[in-house]
């Protein structure tokens, strides 16, 4: 059949170092833009600890032999990536949690959101260990993996909904308008938290792509949370900056992989710090990247089945999902497709904030 396609853009390919400079210099405007320089301290010390950390940790990975294993049904430019070391989550998130936890004198919601955040870590943590132990792409199964994220959404949420105002179940929207749900809000909270890391998890596919579209979504997040969390602002400041100090390895050519153990925390922060911040419309602004890349997945999946023939074959409407891969078999380069991921996340951060 005739896949949708996207034509080559026509901008020159960067590469990962050009890239690691458009994010950092992104990453500020987003401060400056918001008169947010307040945050640049946290930030720059996590960056810079993150990165000084991952050379030191990534020789002892690859010691433990925790390579990435590739499939085989993926773009075949991905087979030279097999043996990179994974699970570079491990140092990074735990560095800006850390940074995170102490300069806010561990603040109540900086905390818990924490503890979700490593929660989330640990899930990845055990996925990814699996992975690697059996040498194949298969870790615990989806279901216990889904039963765990679950089940830390679940705790987060009674936490919240235990010591939080009753307004936390407002959602404001554009237009000073808000939508009260009461007690149905706890519902919701708990798939944006499950929903928010699986999509984030989903988008870590090309090399420096999770990583720095999460590093914008977090400060864009952050910043829009400010007036209200100021706590947050700073996790969310520590994490974005431990985010671009594991770009620094993370960038085309990677030298180590963020794994589950990086992008399930990273999604259940961002979710996280969007419920307690009550800013939700926020989160979806910012988290407009991995909400495509999720949407994509669903599509393929559902387009698949709806066209079985009687041979249980059916029709796929991208050439691979999720989005990033198709767009790689279409013919851009890796550098490409993140630099104008990179670009977008931008503007959709400079959106949520403006439209506060």
């Amino acid at each position: 059949m005739d896949f949708i396609s996207f034509s080559v853009p026509s901008l020159k390919q960067p590469t990962g170092t050009s890239l690691l400079v458009l994010l950092t210099l992104l990453l500020l405007l987003l401060a400056v833009f918001s008169s947010s320089l307040s945050l640049l301290l946290p930030f720059g010390v996590c960056a810079v600890l993150s990165g000084v950390v991952g050379f030191g940790v990534i020789p002892w990975l690859q010691k433990l032999k925790a390579g990435q294993i590739i499939r085989e049904d993926g773009p075949q430019s991905h087979l030279k990536k097999a043996g990179t070391p994974t699970m570079g989550g491990i140092f990074f998130v735990p560095v800006a949690v850390l940074v995170a936890l102490l300069w806010s004198k561990f603040d109540p919601q900086v905390v818990a959101v924490s503890l979700l955040t490593l929660a989330y870590l640990a899930i990845g943590g055990v996925d990814d260990w699996q992975i690697l132990r059996q040498q194949s792409n298969k870790g615990i199964s989806p279901r216990m993996k889904l039963i765990l994220q679950i089940l830390g959404a679940v705790l987060f949420c009674i936490w919240a909904f235990v010591t939080q105002n009753d307004s936390i179940t407002q959602i404001k929207l554009p237009g000073s308008l808000i939508l009260s749900l009461g007690l149905l809000f706890w519902i919701l909270a708990g798939f944006v938290l499950v929903a928010e890391s699986n999509a984030t998890n989903l988008t870590d596919g090309v090399d420096g792509l999770a990583g720095g579209t999460t590093a914008i979504a977090l400060l864009g997040l952050g910043i829009m949370v400010a007036p209200t969390s100021p706590s947050l602002l700073l996790f969310c400041a520590c994490l974005s900056g431990g985010c671009l100090g594991f770009i620094i390895h993370n960038r085309n050519p990677a030298k180590v992989f963020m794994g589950d153990t990086g992008s399930l925390a990273l999604g259940g922060a961002l979710a996280a710090v969007g419920i307690l911040g009550q800013n939700l419309w926020g989160l979806f602004l910012v988290s407009g990247i991995f909400f495509v890349e999720s949407l994509s997945v669903i599509a393929q999946v559902s387009y698949y089945k709806a066209t079985k023939d009687e041979n249980g074959k059916g029709k796929r409407l991208l050439k691979m999902a999720p989005l990033h891969h198709h767009l790689e078999l279409s013919g851009w380069a890796e550098t490409q497709i993140v630099g104008v991921f990179y670009l977008i996340n931008t503007v959709l951060g400079i959106l949520g904030i403006v439209s506060q």
